[in-house]
Parts: structure tokens; C-alpha cells; sequence
């Protein structure tokens, strides 16, 4: 199917798709919504345009294929609602993307995910796998394994780590209202529309609202915190209408539509924050002239023939220093393998490390990615 392409300064776009939007403000999910948005999506493809989709919607859904039963409001109930739910969102966006000959895949995570560091890795690698291999990911907050309450906006923040654990350029919030106002317009009729807001202040905190709907769990002070997270790691954030015509061509291309948020620091910035803060000095490896040569030079990854020593006991995803023969720290990075793992395919090629380990990780003992020279 021919679609029209649009010229965009982003590569890499991360879209938070909220319930109001996919319900279209009904208790029920709006068929003609999605389709359009799926649509809309297979256009910034066609565009050479990387996407990731945080989906809400899956209690909605769930509560749909019940027949709206009367429940409890627990924890077990809206676990159960999200895992029928979550099963029917999904064929549904894979039978709408089918339309476009685009594949899906599915990635259910939790905060803890994003936030302990061998399972960031382990998610981080997922991610990259499906875009490098063309797949569409289709990201929600694993609600049916959650062992605490559902927190209010959980997929507005998560869709802020997911932005920054992709490096996406831009992240798109997708609501029922056209942005950030001076004040709550379903009540006060003078709020006027924030188009472009430079830093998130506890002013700007107070005039957000609450979620309009009870099918969502997110309003727009969550919102906003997702914002004050993505653009700390880069990105530049959008709070706009799910409904406005053409919404995600229109915002990829660079009109002004909605509440744009600036980011505050850049990406390289932001990631060499994240990687010294992460810093213990659990391990290190020492290497050689030519790996040296190929990480200060040339920007590459560090492979295991550089590697001549491994020093402590760090796992996958730990910060571990990079030092020279001489002794002097030149890097900082995230391991992909452990330590033990490091001393044993340490001075081999990269090619052998599946027949030694059994497994690899990839070609790398620390990826160029995940790696900040000092």
C-alpha cells in the first residue's frame, strides 16, 4: 500500500498511545481510532522513521471482553483485566499493522526492568534486536506480574525510560487533551494553551489536572513528570491530541501542535550521567595498545582480543572501568558479560565467543553504545 512521506528531523520516535485515545473518550475501543493511528504510524515508516509504541489500554480491553463486569478495585482484579485485555489489544494492533505488511512485537516491562542494571541490559538488547531487524515494538507496563498497586501514569513514565533507554529523538504523548494549559480547561474557560515550555517547574506542576476518564490511570501530572525524565535523557517531548487529524505526520515533521518540551541536556550528556553515576568499583579490565587505539581513535566497541586482564567480580550490565596497561582509567562502560565470562574469552576473537561460552551477548565485551571515554 502507497503511502506519502514527509520530511522529518527525527529518526527515532517513541509514541505513548493513552486510553482515552484508543477508546476515543467511549468505554470501548475505538476500532476507527486505531486503524487511523496504525496508519498514521505506517506513514513515518515509510519515511524511514524508527517507532516504538507505548500502549495503554489493555484494563479497557480487558473490561470490553468481560462485558464490563462489576469487580473490586484490587490488585488481582485489574491484574485480571489486564491479562485478558492485553492479549486482545495485542491481535489487534498486529492485525492492523499486518494491513501495512509491518511486523510487531510485543515487550511487556516493569520499572524494575529499566531500573536494575542487568535487566536494563537485558531489555536494551531486546529493543535494539527488533528494530535492527525492521520489527515494530509494542511496549506496555507488565501489570499482570506487578506485585504492587497499579501506580497512577506508569505508561507516561515508562514510555520516558523506554525514550531514553532508546536514545529516541522524540517522544510523543498522545492524550485526550490538545496539551499542557495555564490552568484546568474543563473548568476554568480562560486556560490558555503552553505551547513550548524550556524548563518544568513546581508552577507549572500545579496547573496540570487529573485524568478525565476512569478507564486511564494517567493525567497530565504524570505527564509531565515523563516529560521532566526524556528530556533530562535528550528527547524532545509533544503533549497533543490523539484526535487531531494527521497528529503523528504532522508533529514528526515539525509543526507546532500540542505543548513542546525542549530537552534539557543532550544525549551524550545525559548518558555520561547515567553511566559515572552507576560507577562502583566492583571491577575492571585492562587493555591493550590496539584496543585502546580502537576506542579513543576510531570510536569502536571493546572486543575480547583487546582485553588482557579482568580485575573483581562484576555481571552483565555493572559499570566496570577501562584502564591501560599503565594503569590509567580511559573508560567507563556497561559490561555485557560477567566477569568470569570476561577471563575466559578474554584475548580471543569475537567469533569464537559462542563456542567457549555456549551463548554470546554479542560481539562486544563493552558496546561503543554503552561506553563513555573519560
Amino acid at each position: 500500500m502507497s503511502l506519502s512521506r514527509i520530511t522529518s528531523p527525527y529518526r527515532r520516535i517513541v509514541i505513548k498511545l493513552g486510553t482515552s485515545v484508543l477508546t476515543a473518550d467511549t468505554p470501548f475501543l475505538s476500532r476507527p481510532r486505531l486503524i487511523e493511528l496504525v496508519r498514521q504510524c505506517a506513514r513515518l515508516r515509510a519515511s524511514a522513521i524508527e517507532l516504538i509504541l507505548v500502549s495503554s489500554g489493555a484494563m479497557a480491553a480487558g473490561k470490553e471482553q468481560m462485558g464490563f463486569p462489576e469487580l473490586p478495585p484490587n490488585v488481582p482484579a485489574k491484574q485480571m483485566l489486564s491479562a485478558v485485555g492485553q492479549l486482545h489489544l495485542r491481535g489487534l494492533y498486529k492485525q492492523y499493522f499486518d494491513i501495512y505488511n509491518i511486523p510487531v512485537g510485543q515487550m511487556l516491562l516493569t520499572r524494575a526492568d529499566l531500573q536494575e542494571r542487568r535487566r536494563y541490559l537485558n531489555a536494551r538488547l531486546t529493543l535494539a534486536s527488533l528494530l535492527d531487524h525492521d520489527i515494530l515494538p509494542v511496549i506496555n507496563e507488565n501489570d499482570t506480574v506487578t506485585a504492587e498497586e497499579i501506580r497512577v501514569g506508569d505508561n507516561d513514565n515508562l514510555s520516558a525510560m523506554v525514550a531514553t533507554m532508546a536514545e529516541a529523538d522524540l517522544l510523543i504523548l498522545l492524550t485526550d487533551q490538545t496539551g499542557l494549559f495555564t490552568a484546568d480547561p474543563r473548568q476554568d474557560p480562560t486556560a490558555q494553551l503552553i505551547t513550548q515550555v524550556e524548563r518544568i517547574d513546581d508552577q507549572l506542576l500545579a496547573s496540570a489536572g487529573d485524568s478525565s476518564t476512569g478507564l486511564g490511570t494517567g493525567g497530565m501530572a504524570t505527564k509531565l513528570q515523563a516529560a521532566e525524565t526524556a528530556t533530562r535523557g535528550g528527547a524532545t517531548v509533544i503533549i497533543a491530541s490523539g484526535s487531531v487529524p494527521d497528529v503523528l505526520p504532522r508533529l514528526a515533521s515539525g509543526e507546532q501542535l500540542g505543548t513542546r518540551f525542549s530537552p534539557s541536556m543532550s544525549r551524550p550528556e545525559s548518558r555520561k550521567r547515567w553511566l559515572l553515576a552507576g560507577y562502583t568499583a566492583t571491577g575492571r579490565v585492562i587493555i591493550d595498545g590496539g584496543a585502546q587505539r580502537a576506542l579513543i581513535e576510531q570510536g569502536g566497541s571493546l572486543l575480547p582480543i583487546g582485553v588482557t586482564a579482568v580485575e573483581g567480580d562484576f555481571g552483565r550490565g555493572d559499570t566496570i572501568g577501562v584502564y591501560t596497561t599503565k594503569g590509567r582509567e580511559i573508560a567507563r562502560g556497561l559490561a555485557r558479560y560477567h566477569a568470569n565470562d570476561v577471563r575466559r574469552i578474554q584475548g580471543r576473537h569475537s567469533r569464537q565467543i559462542q563456542s567457549i561460552l555456549g551463548y554470546e551477548y554479542g560481539d562486544a565485551v563493552i558496546h561503543r553504545n554503552d561506553l563513555i571515554l573519560l
